[in-house]
């Protein structure tokens, strides 16, 4: 297999070409087995749509073969089992010379944790760290594939409609790829405790229990995130690599990542919460509730009781949070994004807020979440 260089050399005159070929939704196939740790696989293969034939008489592989050639060594399958008798599967993917990432919920609760890469059989591998509040885990094996070389990751979130594959181990069926465009970006996805996971990025490529874990890459082989779940027909997601970019360096380093907290409960400014509050903005978050000895208390402020609009029974009088340090804050989304990506724990930071009527801004200092078993 070519070094990193080679690859992205190589997907670079593939894209060059591209405009000879025709634009399309090429089909990809794969075999795949469900074979258990000791067990030789088959082969994984993959096959993109013909389109034209070259000046030699034979057709070109497609764009979507082009990107799994270049990539899948550095995908490996997951399995997991735990002494209770629970096994679980996914995906991962290469992230330096040492460490493998893949989903937190993956290898979560494991005792054995195994791997295997595209041309080898199962191997063991261990988890060095986990972080819930983001669901990324790092992984390590021994005597990794030299094949198996860091896939890129792209330095910030990629265009609506950028065209994307997911490679990875749907029910078991190792090396497996679909295809799709990037459907949607800054998405927020549940995670423990109440919490969520900020910037996340949604797609129409395929995804199925098993590519859990493995990466969502551009037809250049860089990776926009890794897979994540599946929401329904045609609505997959990814947790984005900025968010990948600042929480993994930190788990090889100390095995941990501190998220930046308010300790607020929030809302969405909608058209009933606007009415029940009489406000002049129509953008921003609403502030539900603060808790007890968080960095938001006696700072901001929650709900101080509640108002009938159309029926329906909305709180009131709480702080709209409409800017973070100089930055707009029109969605919850936003705010979430901001927090995960703009801030550290210990950063004091200005918060603008609408409070009765009148803008004002204020300073508090940001916490750490915490512990995910609390």
């Amino acid at each position: 297999m070519k070094p990193p260089q080679s690859r992205r050399a190589f997907l670079g005159s593939v894209a060059t070409g591209a405009t000879a070929i025709l634009a399309g939704c090429n089909s990809i196939g794969s075999t795949g087995d469900r074979s258990t740790p000791g067990q030789s696989p088959n082969e994984s293969t993959a096959t993109a749509g013909q389109s034209q034939v070259d000046d030699s008489g034979a057709p070109p592989q497609g764009r979507y073969a082009d990107v799994y050639e270049a990539v899948s060594p550095s995908i490996a399958s997951v399995a997991v089992y735990t002494t209770n008798g629970q096994s679980a599967q996914g995906s991962a993917f290469a992230y330096d010379e040492t460490h493998l990432v893949t989903n937190e919920h993956v290898v979560a609760d494991s005792d054995d944790v195994y791997l295997r890469f595209e041309d080898t059989g199962w191997r063991s591998a261990s988890v060095v760290a986990t972080d819930v509040y983001s669901d990324l885990a790092v992984l390590e094996t021994p005597n990794r594939p030299d094949e198996a070389t860091p896939l890129s990751l792209v330095d910030a979130d990629p265009s609506v409609g950028t065209e994307v594959v997911a490679i990875g181990n749907p029910f078991g069926y190792s090396g497996s790829v679909s295809a799709g465009i990037v459907s949607g970006v800054d998405r927020t996805l549940p995670a423990a405790n109440g919490f969520s996971i900020a910037d996340a990025i949604q797609t129409d490529a395929a995804v199925n229990p098993g590519n859990s874990g493995g990466p969502l890459v551009t037809l250049d082989g860089d990776v926009v995130g890794v897979v994540n779940s599946g929401g329904g027909d045609n609505i997959g997601f990814a947790i984005s690599a900025a968010l990948v970019h600042r929480v993994v360096p930190a788990l090889i380093e100390s095995g941990n990542y501190e998220h930046s907290y308010l300790g607020v409960t929030l809302t969405p400014v909608t058209p009933t919460l606007v009415e029940a509050n009489q406000l002049a903005v129509s953008e921003g978050v609403y502030i539900d509730q603060v808790l007890d000895g968080t960095p938001a208390d006696d700072v901001l402020r929650g709900s101080t009781g509640t108002e009938r609009v159309n029926g329906v029974q909305m709180p009131v009088g709480g702080d709209v949070v409409v800017g973070m340090d100089g930055t707009r804050i029109p969605t919850r989304q936003t705010l979430s994004t901001y927090l995960a990506l703009e801030t550290s724990p210990g950063d004091a930071l200005d918060v603008a807020v609408v409070r009765d009527g009148d803008r004002r801004t204020v300073t508090l200092e940001l916490g750490s979440r915490p512990d995910p078993g609390r």
